[in-house]
C-alpha cells in the first residue's frame, strides 16, 4: 500500500474493512461455501522473506541491476524474495515525479523503467537456479486511471453522479475496483494466472487484502494452486475469512505495536507473550502471522527502525525472529539503513552492495531458523513464558521433543537483574551471540547490560 501524508496507514487498514462492510454489506468479507484450503508449500517451513524495491535498490533501478544482488542475498539466507509491484505506473494522477507502485497501469506488462518482460523472465529463472522463490505484489483494491480497465465504468465503484472514484479521498491517484462485477472479477483472475502461467512465480502478497472480497480470493487461490502450489501473504490481520480463504500467512501489526510500545514505555514484555497466547487462537491449523519491524510503509511514514527503537533493535529482532510466524527483512534492514526513504521519487537506499557486521548478524538469525525446527513457520511450537521476577526483561521458549530455543532480552536503557526459573527448559545450549555452549540451569540468574539478548539454541545458527 502506498503510504500516505495525512494518516497513519495502519489505522486506515484497520478502519476500512469496517467502513466497507458496513456500508457494502457484510457479505463482502465473507467466504463462500466452497473456500479454498490453506495450503502451505513445503519449502516455506523454514524461510525468511526478504521485500525487494527494486527502484531504490540501485541507482539504475532495474531488474537486471538488482539480480547482481542475488549472491549476497543467497549469502544472507533468504528464501522468499517478495517484489514490489513491478507493472507500469500510470502517469494520470501521479503523484510525485515517478508516482506509486502500487497505481498499475497494466495488470500484465513490466514497467519499462525497471526493464523488460524478458528482464522479468531471467530474474525469475536465476532466482530459481539460485534456491530462491518469488513473490508477487498484487494490487487487487484498485488500479491506476490511465489503466485500460478504466474504460469499462461498471468495474469501478461510482459516486451518485457516475464518477469513477477512488477507495478513500487520500488516494488521488488509484481508481475502486468493484468486485460486483463478475467481468473484472475474470480480468483480475485471467492477469494472475498470466504471471504464474508465463513467469512461473511463487506466490502473491496481496496488497490490502480486506479491499478484495473473501468470496474472490477463495476462488482465485483456487483455481492458481491447480497450477503449482503457491505461497499467499494478505497484507491485513484479525479477518480470519481471508486465511480460510486460501491464504497462509498474514501481516502481524500486533506484534509491530507491541514492539513500538515497549520502545516508548507504553507496553511491557509481557504483552509480546500475552498476544503470542491469544494468537493461537486466531489462525487455522498450517497458518501464521508474518512477523516484522520494518518494511517499505513503515520505513516511508515512521523512517527506519532505529528511529522508534534505537539501540534496542539487534534484541527486538532476535525475539522477532524466534516469535511464532515467518520473518520479515526489507531492503536495506539487513546493512543496518537508518534512512528514510521516499515513496513517490527517486531515493537510493545506501549500503546494499557492502555486506558488514549487521549482515551477519541477519544471517545468523536466518540461519538460527533453519537450523532449529522449533522456529519453522506453521510449526504449531507454541511460545512458552519462562517464570521470571523482573518485568523488564522478556523470557520465553518454544521447544519440542527433538529440539528447543530459550530467548532472553533486556528490553530497557537500564541494565536488568533477572532470576528465571526454567525447569525443564535447564540443560546445555548453544549460545547465539558467542556461538559457544552455555548451560542454563533450572534456576537462573543473570545480569544483563543495557539491550543485552541471548539466545540459546539446540543446533547452533
Amino acid at each position: 500500500m502506498r503510504t500516505l501524508k495525512s494518516m497513519s496507514h495502519k489505522r486506515l487498514l484497520r478502519l476500512l474493512p469496517l467502513f466497507i462492510a458496513t456500508s457494502l454489506g457484510a457479505s463482502l468479507l465473507s467466504v463462500p461455501a466452497q473456500a479454498a484450503t490453506p495450503s502451505t508449500p513445503f519449502w516455506v517451513k523454514d524461510a525468511t522473506i526478504y521485500e525487494v524495491n527494486v527502484r531504490q535498490y540501485t541507482q539504475a533501478g532495474t531488474l537486471n541491476a538488482f539480480a547482481g544482488s542475488l549472491p549476497r542475498l543467497q549469502k544472507l539466507g533468504v528464501k522468499i524474495l517478495w517484489f514490489m509491484p513491478i507493472q507500469p505506473i500510470s502517469v494520470l494522477n501521479r503523484k510525485g515525479t515517478l508516482g506509486s507502485e502500487y497505481s498499475i497501469a497494466d495488470y500484465t506488462a513490466v514497467n519499462p523503467e525497471l526493464g523488460t518482460s524478458s528482464d522479468f523472465q531471467a530474474l525469475v529463472t536465476k532466482a530459481h537456479q539460485m534456491g530462491f522463490k518469488v513473490l508477487m505484489d498484487w494490487v487487487g483494491d484498485h488500479s491506476g486511471w490511465d489503466n485500460k480497465w478504466i474504460t469499462n465504468k461498471d468495474w469501478y465503484h461510482q459516486d451518485a453522479d457516475g464518477n469513477i472514484i477512488p477507495p478513500n479521498p487520500d488516494w488521488t491517484d488509484v481508481a475502486w475496483l468493484n468486485y460486483e462485477n463478475q467481468d473484472l472479477r475474470a480480468a483480475m483472475l485471467a492477469a494472475m494466472k498470466y504471471w504464474v502461467t508465463n513467469f512461473d512465480i511463487d506466490g502473491f502478497r496481496a496488497d490490502y487484502a480486506t479491499g478484495v472480497p473473501a468470496d474472490f480470493w477463495a476462488t482465485a487461490i483456487t483455481e492458481l494452486q491447480k497450477k503449482k502450489p503457491l505461497f499467499m501473504l494478505a497484507e491485513c490481520q484479525g479477518q480470519r475469512s481471508l486465511l480460510e480463504s486460501g491464504f497462509s500467512a498474514d501481516y502481524d501489526w500486533n506484534l509491530l505495536n507491541i514492539i513500538n510500545g515497549i520502545a516508548k514505555g507504553s507496553n511491557q514484555p509481557a504483552d509480546i507473550q500475552r498476544l503470542a497466547a491469544s494468537e493461537v487462537q486466531d489462525y487455522p491449523t498450517g497458518t501464521f502471522p508474518m512477523a516484522f519491524f520494518t518494511n517499505h510503509d513503515e520505513n516511508t511514514y515512521t523512517g527506519s527502525e532505529y528511529t522508534r527503537l534505537g539501540k534496542s533493535v539487534p534484541a527486538f529482532a532476535a525475539m522477532y525472529f524466534t516469535y511464532p510466524g515467518i520473518p520479515l527483512v526489507y531492503s536495506g534492514q539487513e546493512v543496518g539503513n537508518t534512512k528514510q526513504i521516499a515513496f513517490f521519487d527517486k531515493d537510493l537506499i545506501p549500503g546494499l552492495t557492502s555486506p558488514n557486521t549487521t549482515s551477519a548478524f541477519y544471517a545468523k538469525l536466518i540461519s538460527l531458523k533453519k537450523k532449529n525446527s522449533v522456529l519453522w513457520n506453521g510449526s504449531g511450537v507454541l511460545l512458552t513464558p519462562v517464570t521470571s521476577d523482573n518485568s523488564q526483561v522478556i523470557a520465553f521458549a518454544r521447544k519440542s521433543s527433538s529440539d528447543a530455543v530459550v530467548t532472553i532480552a533486556n528490553l530497557t536503557s537500564s541494565p536488568q537483574r533477572v532470576t528465571l526459573r526454567l525447569g525443564a527448559l535447564a540443560g546445555s545450549y548453544r549460545k547465539f551471540t558467542t556461538n559457544g555452549k552455555g548451560a542454563l540451569p533450572k534456576v537462573t540468574t543473570l545480569l544483563l547490560k543495557p539491550y543485552q539478548f541471548e539466545v540459546y539454541s539446540t543446533k547452533a545458527a
